[in-house]
């Protein structure tokens, strides 16, 4: 494997074990922004691995996906598309206490289950 790529993968686990850190102390939106950022990161291994260029400095799941030429299945297309989605409203809020009642424990739980199993899909592509 490519040196940076494993670099991007590395840095993809540790960004999910802290949305795991992040989900026990009860940062709830913070969990979701992690899960982002760690698929993120995986993608951005994927580009680098399969591409053989730097990745995009971006944070859009659904362009690096079809920059790469990667297909997700439609149940991980929707898990992919809402973190998508999250990734401003969790990086900037607007309202922090709307943003803390929309992304529950029992939502955050789910997201954080759907993104590790993304992540996991996503490192059996390299």
């Amino acid at each position: 494997m490519d040196k940076r790529a494993a670099e991007w993968l590395k840095q993809a686990d540790y960004d999910i074990d802290t949305a795991e850190f992040m989900a026990k102390g009860g940062r709830y939106f913070y969990v979701v922004f992690m899960c982002h950022l760690a698929i993120e990161k995986a993608l951005k291994g994927l580009y680098q691995q399969n591409l053989k260029q730097t990745p995009p400095k971006t944070h859009n799941l659904v362009y690096l996906m079809n920059k790469i030429g990667l297909k997700a299945d439609q149940d991980q297309a929707k898990v992919i598309v809402r973190l998508n989605e999250a990734n401003i409203t969790t990086r900037y809020p607007d309202d922090i206490d709307k943003l803390k009642s929309d992304y529950t424990e029992e939502i955050t739980g789910k997201i954080l289950t759907e993104a590790k199993e993304i992540l996991k899909w996503i490192k059996q592509q390299f």
